[in-house]
């Protein structure tokens, strides 16, 4: 049963619709510098995916259920065709999505994410510190940030992770994820959405993060086999999170495709 999602519409109103969707423990907002970038060629509008940001949470956590809840919004706002990019977890989302109803998408862009199995000892460390931390006595989202140190070093993942905590009318705090479901379905969420018999045939872009090790030089031949109007596009400094780590040559990347691809 599909969910209600909520979205974030980064302008370009008159324009052609692109709907962006966000990786795992992300949200809408993490692409607003951006997305109003690329509204001045496009109707740019990010989604919450179901049990992130403000769309509601769900016990069902599968990339067929993300993707009919993706069109589902479409049907909701009368969108009959636009482009889809989605990042990580997002782009298996938008790959889903792709393949299964693939006149609703007239092109694809996918950034740092391959059709393949993955596995992420990271995420299930972080799930578990996130887990541990003490609601009712925390006082402050620094405190917070000192006591998942010690099992998340990075700073700039813990301020990650933490935009998805917030403070209640009553003062309380609490994850706005749907921390349990997600953290239960990782392994569904490592695993490949996609079959053998998985196509897409409109135009595809491949973004991917010259120093991420999420896609190979071996993986071209799987994803041209689903893909086989594939553009790949590495951008050297980049890591796991190219639209940030590389934010014009990104914005440049996305233009460029979109512009070579039009009909």
């Amino acid at each position: 049963m599909p969910v209600k999602l909520s979205h974030r519409d980064l302008g370009g109103q008159l324009n052609p619709t692109l709907i962006v969707l966000h990786g795992l423990m992300g949200a809408s907002r993490n692409w607003q510098t951006l997305g109003r970038e690329i509204s001045s060629q496009y109707h740019v509008i990010a989604l919450d995916l179901r049990n992130h940001g403000s769309s509601p949470h769900s016990a069902e956590m599968t990339y067929d259920s993300m993707a009919k809840d993706v069109v589902a919004w479409m049907d909701s706002l009368g969108i009959e065709q636009a482009i889809l990019l989605g990042h990580s977890m997002g782009g298996k989302v938008a790959m889903v999505a792709a393949c299964h109803y693939p006149k609703r998408f007239s092109k694809l862009i996918l950034v740092d994410i391959a059709p393949k199995n993955y596995f992420w000892p990271a995420h299930r460390a972080e799930f578990a510190a996130m887990k541990a931390l003490n609601l009712t006595t925390l006082n402050s989202r620094l405190e917070a940030e000192v006591s998942l140190e010690k099992d998340i070093p990075s700073l700039a993942l813990r301020k990650f992770l933490l935009t998805n905590l917030e403070r209640t009318n009553d003062g309380t705090w609490k994850w706005i994820v749907n921390l349990e479901v997600i953290s239960s379905a990782v392994s569904h969420l490592e695993s490949n959405p996609l079959t053998s018999s998985d196509q897409y045939l409109g135009p595809t872009c491949f973004i991917i993060g010259g120093k991420s090790d999420y896609v190979k030089k071996e993986d071209e031949s799987l994803i041209r086999a689903i893909f086989p109007l594939t553009q790949i596009i590495t951008l050297p400094k980049a890591g796991h999170n190219p639209h940030m780590d590389s934010k014009d040559e990104f914005l440049k990347a996305v233009l460029t495709f979109t512009e070579q691809t039009k009909s």
